[in-house]
């Protein structure tokens, strides 16, 4: 049986940060999963699910058994009356974009890339931006999971309620997701403008950009005044597609093989970093374009990097920025890459970034091969101070005791956890560090 293979395989994040072995089991029903979890319940052993590798942090990394969801089975059902999707959660972003689109929906908001699971995109809080959107998780309106006790339970608003507010943004810590519901909307179309401007004009009319478009961000370019920024809205038909040679100079060319090679030559000489950085919030230049919503949400990534992100409350945005840039002017090395923020509306779900406040997020990358613990640790110094929320999917140093405090839910989540999983079947060191023994 598919679910009690005992394969040992090694395993690497798509940062390659992250790597291990573990014995691999891959169910390929609900009945499969819960004869896995109770084989290794009884055995005393641990299980972690890890989806497509695109966490930073050690939250997917097994040290006994993982589990790959890619095969579990559960049947696509759509209600395309009522805009409801039921899909196995081990599907990918970019199937479930693929499989809304034949029915004339889509998700109301993306993040950047499609390449995570269902599951795994849910469960580390992943999220777009926009004003009037919150994280992915907030699209769901019901889950099925398996308990550590081999209990099949499935959660809504209206069924099981605690858990649902849980289970949504969870860190795979209450059970493994077999099944999601998301509630979805009619397709739509984006128009998109993405134009170079100076960082203090943008921050200046931040408050009208917000308010003015349905989805809004900017990218920082360290060593430089300058952005990017994006804006995404809703428009009835797409009548200015973007032409195949500009998508693929803009995205493929430059973004992709032409920074790849500056990071490298970066990484060789780090003096070159500020004309790099200069050079690149040049390069991009202003375009408008209209297409399906998901290909404008959704590009491709291609140069790897490590990454952290911190949601922080809306009027820190200006104390943040400020600190983080006098973080990077005095860091011993250079910084390679340039800043994303974005902004989300709050929500109820309990482990949220976003529970109960509107919040900006603030994410900082490093190319691969370059230092980067002493800019990470600095910002997050900064971002703690702020009332920050790290990014659970995304590198951070924080503790359970640290994050107790930014959680007002935070007590609620561990009664349900000592709950579906008394004997820690869904743990690894990781979880141990961040929500306690």
């Amino acid at each position: 049986m598919a679910g009690t293979a005992a394969s040992t395989v090694p395993w690497s994040n798509w940062a390659g940060n992250q790597s291990g072995t573990a014995i691999i089991l891959r169910p390929g029903s609900v009945t499969e999963t819960v004869d896995a979890v109770l084989a290794t319940r009884d055995a005393g052993g641990r299980i972690r699910v890890a989806g497509s590798g695109h966490s930073f942090t050690p939250i997917a990394l097994a040290d006994d058994r993982r589990m790959d969801l890619s095969a579990l089975d559960t049947g696509v059902r759509v209600d395309a009356a009522r805009r409801l999707v039921t899909v196995p959660a081990g599907m990918t972003l970019h199937a479930l974009n693929e499989l809304l689109a034949r029915h004339g929906l889509a998700l109301p908001n993306l993040g950047d890339i499609d390449a995570q699971t269902v599951a795994g995109a849910i469960s580390t809080g992943t999220h777009g931006t926009g004003a009037g959107h919150g994280c992915l998780a907030t699209f769901v309106e019901a889950i099925t999971l398996v308990t550590g006790a081999g209990e099949v339970l499935r959660c809504s608003a209206e069924e099981n309620n605690d858990v649902f507010a849980a289970a949504r943004v969870s860190l795979g810590a209450l059970g493994v997701l077999v099944e999601v519901t998301l509630r979805c909307v009619d397709a739509f179309v984006l128009h998109a403008h993405e134009r170079p401007a100076p960082l203090d004009d943008v921050l200046a009319e931040l408050p009208a950009l917000i308010e003015g478009h349905d989805h809004v961000e900017f990218y920082w370019f360290p060593y430089t005044t300058r952005v990017q920024v994006k804006a995404n809205d809703r428009v009835p038909a797409d009548d200015r597609p973007l032409s195949r040679l500009r998508g693929w100079l803009d995205d493929e060319f430059l973004s992709n093989t032409v920074f790849a090679g500056a990071c490298r030559v970066g990484r060789a000489v780090p003096a070159l970093a500020p004309t790099i950085s200069a050079v690149s919030a040049r390069a991009l230049t202003e375009r408008r374009y209209t297409g399906r919503s998901d290909a404008v949400f959704c590009t491709s990534r291609r140069v790897r990097f490590v990454e952290m992100e911190y949601g922080l409350p809306r009027a820190a945005l200006g104390e943040a920025l400020a600190a983080l840039r006098r973080i990077v002017d005095g860091l011993p090395f250079k910084v390679l890459f340039p800043v994303e923020v974005r902004f989300t509306a709050a929500d109820d779900i309990w482990l949220s970034h976003g529970y109960g406040r509107d919040s900006v997020y603030l994410a900082i990358h490093q190319y691969v091969g370059m230092p980067y613990e002493p800019y990470f640790t600095a910002f997050e110094r900064v971002a703690t101070q702020l009332g920050g929320r790290p990014h659970w999917g995304k590198l951070h140093w924080r503790d359970a005791e640290s994050l107790a405090p930014a959680y007002p839910r935070w007590a609620d989540f561990r009664t349900v956890r000592d709950r579906l999983d008394p004997d820690r079947v869904f743990t690894n060191p990781h979880l141990i560090r961040v929500l306690g023994a």
